[in-house]
Order: structure tokens, then sequence, then C-alpha cells
């Protein structure tokens, strides 16, 4: 509005405030990163204790320490700004946010280490990818940890330290447990094993290229090297540490690659999967590999959150089946249940393929770039497309005759 329609929140010679440009995007941009995280963490707790052979230590802590990690994560992003100028009591309130929302954090951590710990672990290449998260993940909030004091950011603002505790977190904390998430599913969804001895190479090449690239890093920031430059000059004591980045993120790269030429080379000629390649315990590995459309042929009754590990854990008196239960065979359909009970109560229509979701993507690119250029007739085409698009995606079913049945109709 600023750029395009002569407002001036953002317009000092105007009596607006450049500040409020900050707040706005650490609002959003903080909170991004948590958002990001979680699906990491997700993978690593879902993953993670198969090649322990045991269930999750703390499952119910670590779910609600997850929420909490999400829920503080909106109100953090002070953190970024404590050189800005802001008022004490601001200084105070959101550095002791960003110092607390290191507990449910720390929860998982220790979940995922006590998991190990008890646990028979399987060394596989996934299960080294998420074993190495949980360092990272230990490193990146260390460093964190630290930026969210007051004096200590001070020191700490614009320098290369930031941008260690940022691939550490971006990086570490994401790369890895995907890559991770990627082995353990590849014979899911493909069918074929990824090659583990190829993995091994993989995984040492990414995780020591990344340390000796990234980790460096700290140390030249704590010596004082800023960031955003692209040179400096001699005797400042930074160009051994930059030196071994250099060579560390060559040696990443390669790792990296190596992780793409396993994949290619799996898909192709990859050994055959099976249903359950590496003996897991929840629903997808109940089915063949690549599952068929249709998933299951009836809806599995599940009694726990380990349906096939139950013989072995023995705490179901009424065991999960995938093989006896409601057929829905009319289009995509799923079983809604009461609330209390979960009992099967009635059939619900699910939404079947759609090219809204792509359409409304492209129409907000076509409003957004129309406003950056001042193509005023583009971003108006955009947004009619746009309106249009999702009252069509979200029209009520029901008006199209899609009506919901009873289960036993």
């Amino acid at each position: 509005m600023d750029r395009n329609f002569g407002t001036h929140f953002f317009d000092a010679t105007a009596g607006g405030q450049p500040l409020l440009w900050q707040h706005l995007f650490w609002m959003f941009g903080h909170p991004w990163v948590y958002a990001i995280v979680l699906p990491a963490m997700g993978m690593v707790s879902d993953g993670l204790p198969v090649f322990c052979r045991r269930p999750l230590v703390g499952y119910t802590v670590v779910a609600l320490a997850t929420v909490a990690t999400m829920v503080l994560g909106f109100g953090v992003w002070v953190h970024h700004m404590f050189a800005t100028g802001l008022p004490s009591v601001s200084l105070s309130f959101f550095s002791a946010a960003s110092i607390i929302i290191a507990v449910p954090s720390a929860v998982g951590v220790f979940a995922w280490i006590a998991t190990i710990w008890t646990g028979r672990p399987v060394f596989t290449t996934a299960f080294l990818f998420f074993a190495s998260f949980i360092v990272l993940f230990t490193i990146g909030g260390v460093s964190g940890f630290m930026t969210g004091s007051v004096p200590v950011d001070w020191q700490l603002t614009d320098t290369y330290f930031v941008v260690a505790h940022l691939h550490y977190v971006l990086i570490g904390i994401n790369v890895f447990p995907v890559v991770g998430a990627t082995y353990f599913w590849f014979p899911k969804f493909t069918g074929r094993m990824m090659d583990e001895r190829l993995g091994r190479w993989n995984f040492w090449t990414m995780f020591i290229g990344f340390n000796l690239g990234f980790f460096p890093m700290h140390i030249s920031g704590l010596l004082g090297m800023p960031r955003r430059v692209y040179t400096f000059a001699d005797g400042m004591g930074w160009d051994w540490l930059n030196l071994i980045t250099t060579l560390g993120s060559y040696v990443f790269a390669v790792g990296v690659l190596l992780f793409i030429v396993n994949v290619v080379k799996s898909y192709r000629s990859g050994a055959p999967a099976g249903d359950n390649p590496w003996d897991a315990p929840t629903l997808e590995w109940a089915t063949s590999s690549p599952p068929p459309p249709y998933n299951f042929v009836v809806i599995p009754v599940v009694q726990s959150r380990h349906p096939l590990w139950e013989d072995r854990l023995g705490a179901h008196a009424q065991p999960s089946s995938v093989h006896a239960g409601l057929v829905l065979d009319h289009g995509r359909e799923t079983v809604g249940t009461s609330p209390l009970d979960a009992e099967p109560d009635i059939i619900l229509k699910m939404p079947e393929d759609s090219f809204a979701p792509i359409i409304l993507s492209l129409a907000l690119l076509a409003i957004f770039l129309g406003l950056a250029v001042h193509a005023w007739s583009l971003a108006i085409t955009g947004g009619v497309v746009a309106g249009a698009d999702i009252v069509g995606w979200l029209w009520p079913e029901a008006a199209l005759g899609e009506t919901a049945e009873p289960a036993n109709g």
C-alpha cells in the first residue's frame, strides 16, 4: 500500500515508523521457522523408534511439547529486534519467552535420546540421519538460546554467529531429517530399497561437510566477523576459519550430490522392498509397496498407535485389523465416527482430484506480480480468478447432490 497507493505506514518522512516493517516481517518470519521445523521433528519421532525397536519414549509429552513449541513460537519474534532500541520491558518479556521455548524443545531431545538409550538401535542410513538430527538440533538450539539473552544478543547481532545458527536450524534441523525420512519411506512409495552402502557415504559426507562448513562460523562470529559481507581485509584473524568453511561447504555439496545419485539409482534399479522392509509398526507398512490407489480394500480397525507391533507389545486386548472392516467402494469415501466412542455412524464423501489449488496458486502469483510491477490489469484479473476459484473450491458438495449417508444405509 505504501508503494502503490500513497500510504505512509513505514515512511519516516511522513510520520510513519520503519520499525513497524520489522515487526510485520518477523511476526510472520519467526513462526515460519518453527512451522517448517515441526514436520521434521515429526519425521524423527515417527521414524527413529522403528530403528530402536521400541515405541517413542514419552509420546504424549512429546506431542504436547510440539504443540507448545508452535504456540510459543508466535510470541518470540522480537528477539530478532533486540538491537533496535525497544523499551526494556519489551526486551525482558520477549527474552523470557525466547528462553522458555527451549523447554518443549528439550522435552523432544530427551525423549529421542531415551528412545535410543532404552532401545536396540539398528544402524541403518535412515537411523544415522535421524540420530544426527538430535546432535544438530542441540547445537542449533543452544546457539538460538544464547541469542535469546539480550546482553549476549547485542554482541552477536549481525555477526557470523547468527549465520551459523541459521544454517544449523534451516539445514541441520530440516534437511537431515528429510533426507533420513526419504531413506525411510522411499521403499514404501517406490517399492525399491535405497542403496545402504552409498547411503553411508552420503550420510558421513553430508554430516562431516555440514559441521566443517558451518560450525566455524560460530567462532568467526564471536571474533567479530560481520554477516552480509563478501570479502574482508587481511589480518582480521578470520582467514583460516573461512577457508575451513569453504572446504566444508564443498564436502557438504558432494554429500548432497551422493544423495541425488542414490535416489536416481535406487529408483531405477534398487532391490525390491517388500511390504515392510524395516519391520515398522504403523499402518502404511501394512500395504504393498508402493500402495495401491485405494490403499486398503477395507477401512482398517486400528486399536493402537502401533498396530503391527501389538503382538510383541502385548498391551491391547482387542487387536487391530487391516483385513476386516467396512467396504467403501463408491468413489472417495471415508467413515465419520461418534465423538466419544469412535463408533462409525456416517459415510462421508471426500473431495475428488481438483485443479482448484493450482489455479489459485497461479492467480495469487498474478495478483502479487501485478502489484509489484504496477500491472493493474494483471492484478485485477488475478483477483477475479482467485475469488471465483475459491468460491468454486469451497462450494458445498451437498448443493451438487453429494450428501452424506448413514453408515448402515
